[in-house]
């Protein structure tokens, strides 16, 4: 058992109800909802908490800092930008009923508490531990004379060459500012060498520079000793302008709308279109400006009018505005005793012969508790045996330098047909996967860019091989992607399977994708945006009915995400039917819970731990014989009703235990990393109860299949 433990106060922003609502249908009422925007911002309090828990390894919660931080970038460059879009052009108002304007209002407000917590935590918690164990970042005021020295002859050396300071003058206006870049503003008295007047001027940090630098140990007595680039500019900013006096320096950095925006209906060449995009992306609508603390107002005004952005969008800063490249420190102290121990994943007994290991029966694994190396195996098996005739895959995110490409190359020059679905706008790897397909292009591989209108979201892998005198089907599928980076620090569940039925579904999906085939119906998938959505209302319902009718009913379900308003409004109904509903949730929701005869048999729960949890599971008790679905979709509308998605079922019974007590049982009984969504919109974190064992779900399957 676990009891809640409060650990901050509610949100009050994201409880608060609208009011109104539809009298014909109750479960419309807008205070019914939360609204995904500001669920969204607080998933990173959560994140947050983690870099102030002591049980935690001191540069791991320096991880966990500087994770908020890029979240909050991302947040302001994708979901931020788009409420500024509705603003300007208006949009369907969503189920919370908060109208653009105000919550961009909101979502400045809460962001700031945000930013102020993690600049607390930083300032009066991380930096402080840190150098107690030998890790400093050391401030400007604080550098000895001879740290002092040879900062300056860095700067001289590797850092003024690159620097293009930049007056600002009738003849300079004022200059284009890349999104999330390090500038330095700088006030300026006398004159410089033409006789023009100083007053202001801008010196932009090039991307080639280090945002950290380490000192020699020779020089700061100390192993690991860094400072920040931007306290190096402004320390000695005064050499770019010799005669002329520095009044002041001042830091800031300016967040982008981030989101393409591609009408392709009107566009021919989907690649081509999206490179022009890409060449002004960092130029794109200002959102925030974050700017040093003591910056005077007629200074931070200047700024405002020239990103055209409101006082509220205005962030001082009591630190680097560039905080979360703090994590670089992470990576170049090597301090095993100050991060998570070592793990390695569970390997698979006979990847030396995959087919034969699928034929005997479905594999599944469970990442990165189980190696993602079997996936890595099936593909350069299926690329090098001569009875392979076809391989067919989905590519969504791959890494830099993926193995999985190189085997797919490897596999067209070996006379396979190979097809592989790029989806080119998968957000922020659009300009990797542009190379991506250009690589793969060369190779002799047919290169598919998806469908127009949906973006291409699944994880499919496909295996024709001839085995006799038939043709055999092998597939792999799973919610996360092929991406082995992320496979190790993300849960994810992969299938491998050479089920006749599921090989059929997967073939008819990619000729969908590749041939305009129609949409008929699949024997084992649920399929976005075809079957998937319908699919779980069907389910729910079902669950509704067997409840009403005194069956077995429940319903347990994790995800990433949760807004799509006919799924909610399902599971009010089933709520009150009776049915009891568990959600594992990492990020936003916009369902309430524990409304008294709406949702008072809901539960929401959201865990943050060491991995980032991303396997979406759905469970559905079905009078006593459950299904259980694996799937690629979290149930956000997106998702449902404008992606290609796949949803598969685990039907072998031992695999079917073993995903529901790994995914679901597990994570339910989490009392060390979970947080319990309030009907306030507040979260609690739970805690063991009285006499209860603590219970960590990451922990436990790192014992049960890593140990």
């Amino acid at each position: 058992m676990s009891k809640p433990r409060k650990t901050r106060k509610p949100v009050a922003d994201i409880a608060t109800p609208v009011g109104g609502g539809d009298v014909a249908d109750p479960l419309r009422d807008p205070s019914l909802y939360f609204n995904r925007e500001l669920s969204q911002l607080d998933f990173n309090f959560r994140v947050l908490a983690q870099a102030l828990d002591e049980s935690v390894p001191l540069l791991e919660r320096l991880r966990f800092l500087c994770i908020s931080c890029t979240n909050l970038d991302e947040f302001f460059e994708i979901r931020a930008a788009t409420v500024r879009h509705a603003q300007d052009f208006g949009s369907i108002a969503p189920p919370d009923g908060l109208a653009p304007t105000t919550l961009l209002k909101r979502i400045h407000e809460r962001a700031q508490e945000l930013v102020d917590a993690q600049y607390r935590c930083w300032n009066q918690v991380l930096r402080p531990e840190m150098e107690d164990n030998g890790v400093r970042v050391l401030a400007r005021g604080t550098w000895s004379a001879r740290q002092t020295r040879w900062l300056r002859a860095y700067f001289r050396d590797e850092i003024l060459p690159v620097l293009s300071p930049l007056g600002l003058d009738p003849a300079h206006p004022f200059p284009k500012i890349l999104n999330k870049s390090l500038n330095i503003v700088v006030v300026l008295k006398g004159k410089d060498a033409f006789g023009r007047s100083g007053h202001l001027a801008i010196v932009r940090a090039p991307r080639s520079l280090p945002r950290i630098i380490q000192l020699p140990e020779r020089i700061s007595g100390g192993e690991h000793d860094f400072v920040f680039l931007s306290a190096v500019l402004s320390e000695f900013v005064d050499e770019l302008f010799p005669g002329m006096e520095v009044k002041g320096a001042y830091q800031f950095r300016v967040t982008r709308n981030s989101e393409l925006i591609l009408d392709e209906d009107e566009v021919e060449n989907l690649a081509l279109a999206l490179r022009d995009e890409l060449v002004g992306r960092g130029y794109l609508r200002a959102m925030r400006l974050e700017i040093a603390a003591d910056c005077p107002k007629p200074i931070v005004r200047t700024l405002l009018e020239n990103f055209d952005l409101p006082e509220n969008a205005v962030y001082r800063i009591d630190g680097p505005v560039n905080l979360n490249r703090v994590t670089q420190v992470y990576d170049l102290v090597q301090r095993p005793e100050l991060k998570f121990p070592p793990f390695q994943a569970r390997t698979l007994a006979g990847t030396d012969a995959m087919f034969e290991l699928v034929a005997e029966g479905d594999v599944l694994l469970h990442h990165p508790f189980d190696s993602f190396a079997p996936v890595l195996e099936l593909i350069k098996q299926a690329a090098e045996d001569p009875n392979v005739l076809a391989i067919k895959q989905t590519l969504y995110r791959t890494g830099k330098d993926s193995a999985i490409v190189e085997h797919l190359v490897q596999a067209a020059r070996n006379g396979k047909d190979v097809t592989v679905v790029v989806e080119l706008r998968a957000r922020f790897d659009e300009e990797a996967n542009l190379g991506l397909a250009d690589r793969l292009q060369e190779a002799g591989v047919q290169v598919v860019y998806g469908v127009v209108g949906y973006k291409t979201h699944a994880k499919m892998l496909l295996v024709v091989r001839r085995e006799g005198r038939k043709l055999r089907r092998y597939v792999h599928m799973g919610t996360g992607n092929y991406h082995a980076g992320t496979a190790r620090g993300y849960t994810d569940f992969g299938l491998i399977s050479a089920d006749p039925d599921l090989g059929a579904d997967v073939h008819q999906v990619f000729q969908q994708l590749s041939g305009l085939a129609p949409a008929i119906a699949l024997k084992r998938l649920l399929q976005s945006p075809f079957t998937l959505h319908a699919g779980i209302i069907a389910r729910i319902e079902r669950e509704t009915r067997n409840a009403l009718d005194g069956k077995p009913a429940r319903i347990m379900a994790k995800m990433n995400a949760l807004n799509e308003a006919q799924v909610v409004r399902a599971l009010y109904t089933a709520s009150q039917a009776g049915v009891q509903i568990d959600l594992v949730i990492r990020g936003a929701c916009t369902l309430r819970p524990g409304v008294p005869g709406i949702s008072d048999n809901i539960r929401v729960r959201s865990i943050v731990g060491r991995f980032l949890e991303h396997h979406r599971v759905y469970w559905f008790a079905n009078g006593g014989d459950p299904e259980l679905f694996c799937a690629s979709a979290d149930w956000l509308e997106r998702n449902l009703l404008r992606r290609v998605e796949t949803c598969f079922p685990i039907l072998d019974p031992e695999l079917k235990a073993r995903v529901k007590d790994e995914a679901l049982d597990n994570y339910l009984a989490d009392n060390l990393n979970a947080w319990e969504l309030q009907p306030d919109g507040s979260y609690l974190k739970l805690s063991p109860a009285d006499g209860a064992m603590p219970h960590s779900a990451q922990s436990s399957l790192l014992a049960k299949l890593c140990g």
